[in-house]
């Protein structure tokens, strides 16, 4: 599964820093259009996410990977002919749709091939391998991509749809033996269907969606949104810096994540996306200090110094908040815990857009800076005083390692774990 990671991402790359160049001015949809198509990915992703669980559960996530590479290489290939706006809207719906079945199934697939002690591991490869190929996709499209020549965006879109072709083959013939439906436990055989208010119950989940929704809200979202938008209107920085800032954060991804991986194995998650939240909010501080001198170098440093500092709290996250939601799920719910906390996400990067954009279009800027710290805040608030206490200590990182024979000992050994207490490491 990894081997293809790093292939498919590279085609991402190609047309992910394009999609507004594209449509406006390629295809010559008004910037507000643009916007509406933009945001219509993820509100699709929403839409296609909680179904999409239930069929993970029902038919296995391997069945849904297929149809999941599938849509996107469908949805690809119309982005590339998106003449006009109803052919544009299909092509993003396909898109988004499937990126929010995607993110589920992938990670309900992994976790039923992978051992829980080596999850997090598996996690944090993934990312380390996503971000490269989505960097060399990245320079590959800046050197390829010509406004004077519109056919060139079409090739990267094609080369995109070709990208997914191998995991595609990978699902059909290789692993076609995994990823089947998880078989529903004796004890759970009789119990009416399960619906996803009773997922929403179970213990953690709630605490978790929260925590969620609240990171992808200081994260992600502003880092794809807020952190350009600051850039340009308030630190007057150039595209040429912004792009250097990402590249930026490409880099620290690629250079630190397996490091990282080493330092926080054997910790507590919920400690260490404590250390992530303050690492966004020193990284949010350091955007403000962009507008101190706008339109000059220091601008730009402090842009890419964001920009750095906020990839090291995702090498910290990225490895910590799946791994917990995986080791929560029992195996035939897994993929509607991994639907629910995929909600969640799609929901902040739908809201957070909206905020920065209110907030930095109305002159709000410090206020905005004050509102990310104070949601980083809330981040570390909500994994320690609510989350920590509500998971076992194998969803909170602190066993590492499953026996591989159960002995009368080991069991009784295991029943009865020493309170606060982590358990040796291989």
């Amino acid at each position: 599964m990894l081997s293809v990671v790093a292939f498919e991402f590279v085609g991402t790359g190609l047309v992910l820093p394009f999609w507004v160049v594209y449509l406006h001015e390629i295809r010559g949809f008004s910037l507000d259009v643009v916007g509406l198509l933009i945001a219509g990915m993820s509100a699709a992703g929403v839409v296609t996410s909680i179904p999409g669980g239930t069929f993970i559960d029902r038919w296995g996530p391997r069945r849904m990977m297929i149809g999941v590479l599938g849509a996107a290489v469908v949805g690809e290939v119309v982005m590339a002919f998106a003449a006009n706006v109803p052919i544009a809207i299909l092509g993003v719906a396909i898109v988004g749709g499937g990126f929010g079945v995607g993110w589920p199934v992938v990670q309900a697939l992994v976790s039923s091939v992978v051992p829980s002690d080596i999850r997090a591991r598996y996690f944090g490869m993934n990312f380390t391998l996503l971000n490269l190929g989505i960097g060399i996709g990245g320079i590959v499209g800046g050197l390829v991509v010509d406004v004077h020549h519109p056919f060139t965006f079409q090739v990267m879109y094609l080369a995109n749809a070709a990208s997914y072709l191998p995991g595609l083959f990978l699902m059909l013939v290789p692993l076609r033996h995994v990823g089947g439906p998880a078989r529903v436990p004796e004890a759970h055989a009789d119990d009416p269907k399960v619906s996803y208010l009773t997922v929403w119950r179970a213990p953690a989940m709630g605490s978790l969606c929260a925590l969620m929704f609240a990171s992808a809200f200081v994260g992600y979202a502003q880092l794809n949104s807020g952190m350009p938008a600051y850039a340009r209107a308030i630190g007057d920085v150039s595209t040429r810096g912004l792009g250097l800032a990402f590249a930026a954060n490409t880099l620290v991804i690629v250079v630190l994540q397996l490091l990282v991986l080493q330092r926080i194995e054997g910790h507590r998650r919920t400690r260490v996306i404590v250390v992530m939240a303050f690492v966004w909010a020193a990284s949010w501080a350091l955007l403000g200090a962009s507008g101190v001198a706008p339109g000059t170098w220091s601008a730009t440093f402090f842009v890419a110094a964001c920009a750095s500092v906020f990839a090291l709290g995702e090498t910290l996250l990225q490895p910590t908040m799946p791994a917990i939601v995986n080791d929560l799920a029992p195996d035939h719910l897994r993929g509607r815990y991994n639907a629910l906390t995929s909600g969640c996400f799609q929901g902040a990067s739908i809201l957070g857009p909206i905020v920065a954009g209110f907030m930095i279009g109305h002159g709000l800027h410090l206020e905005y800076l004050l509102v990310l710290v104070a949601g980083c805040g809330l981040v570390a608030w909500v994994s320690v005083a609510r989350l920590e206490g509500q998971l076992s200590d194998r969803a909170n990182g602190l066993v590492t390692r499953t026996p591989d024979v159960a002995t009368p000992a080991t069991e009784a050994a295991q029943s009865q774990p020493p309170v606060g207490q982590p358990a040796e490491r291989p």
